[in-house]
């Protein structure tokens, strides 16, 4: 089978970061459950990224990005570029689509 390499860029990292500071303020236990579930999620992305669904938005190219959901209510949004794995934002469903690495930054991995 074959296998991925996953990159995280610094936003997302700070962006778990900010979800997991702002659930720690409610409850530690929750807080922890919830990276745990995003490093799991992320890591499983190593192998067969490709099965989880196309994120569309009017915004994005087409087809570019994937995402897959984490701990209910966390998108994790990727894309793929030959044999690695780009973890582009980390998106929490609740909140409004502005608030979106994507949609801010027009630095992301081509």
């Amino acid at each position: 089978m074959k296998k991925y390499q996953v990159f995280v860029s610094p936003a997302v990292n700070d962006r778990m970061y900010d979800h997991f500071l702002f659930l720690a303020r409610v409850s530690e236990n929750a807080a922890r459950k919830l990276l745990s579930a995003l490093v799991k999620d992320i890591n499983s992305l190593k192998l067969m990224p490709q099965i989880n669904p196309y994120f569309d938005r009017p915004y994005l190219e087409q087809g570019k990005y994937r995402y897959k959901l984490s701990y209910s209510r966390y998108r994790i949004v990727y894309q793929i570029i030959k044999d690695s794995v780009f973890v582009e934002d980390i998106q929490d469903c609740r909140q409004d689509d502005e608030k979106n690495i994507l949609r801010q930054n027009d630095d992301v991995i081509p």
